[in-house]
């Protein structure tokens, strides 16, 4: 009995370090990844924020009010966050490179995973942006159309298009990424249809005159036809 627990042990401790002398390598492949996937992230990350720099990127994004947008966020300028975004994406997926050589069974697939998600991700970063530029461009052409027009409070007109307008853009974003998608989408339509029956019900029980001031401004009553016209007619 006890030569056969000691040979169960002797046994053991060799399976264990035979699994030990097939796995030293690929930590150390691993590892080895995982460094040269870091110098390399910050190259691109250096590469791509001086590239905007000299492109004059943030000149770009402070006319469109991307910059203004991202200091009211307490976020770093546009060049830095991009330079970050393309660090994290490079990083990550030269760690999951190196995971995927320890030839866990558990950790198989993510680097497939991951190179599907970029693209959503790319994609979701470009929908949000050009949906911060497109929320700036109708706010200043809300205000100012309503200020031409003479309508009251021009600034909660147009913030109001603003923040809509940001609300659809972060719906798409997180929608093409697909983070949550039934539950955001839930959440837009019971947000957006709450916003528009509260500006509904608050404009129709406090703003009946405004309404009324508007409506006279835009269609003038016209003054009554003579008589021989309508005995012509």
């Amino acid at each position: 009995m006890a030569e056969q627990v000691l040979q169960a042990l002797q046994q053991a401790g060799m399976n264990f370090l035979q699994s030990a002398a097939d796995l030293l390598p690929r930590v150390v492949l691993t590892v080895s990844i995982v460094a040269m996937g870091w110098l390399i992230a910050v190259v691109l990350r250096w590469l791509t924020r001086s590239g905007l720099t000299r492109v004059g990127f943030g000149r770009l994004c402070e006319r469109q009010g991307v910059a203004a947008m991202l200091r009211e966020s307490d976020l770093p300028k546009a060049e830095v966050l991009a330079g970050a975004i393309v660090f994290w994406l490079t990083f990550v997926g030269f760690l999951l490179s190196g995971v995927d050589v320890l030839g866990f069974a558990a950790l198989q697939g993510l680097v497939s995973e991951f190179a599907l998600f970029v693209p959503r991700l790319l994609t979701g970063i470009v929908i949000l942006v050009v949906g911060f530029v497109f929320a700036n461009f109708a706010w200043r052409a809300t205000q100012l159309a309503a200020v031409n027009a003479r309508i009251p409070s021009p600034r909660v007109l147009s913030g109001t298009v603003r923040g809509l307008v940001l609300i659809l853009a972060v719906a798409m974003a997180l929608d093409q990424i697909a983070v949550a998608r039934t539950i955001v989408l839930t959440a837009f339509a019971i947000a957006f249809g709450a916003v528009m029956l509260g500006l509904a019900i608050a404009f129709g029980v406090g703003g009946g005159g405004i309404a009324r001031r508007i409506l006279d401004h835009w269609f003038p009553p016209q003054p009554p036809a003579d008589a021989e016209e309508l005995r012509h007619l």
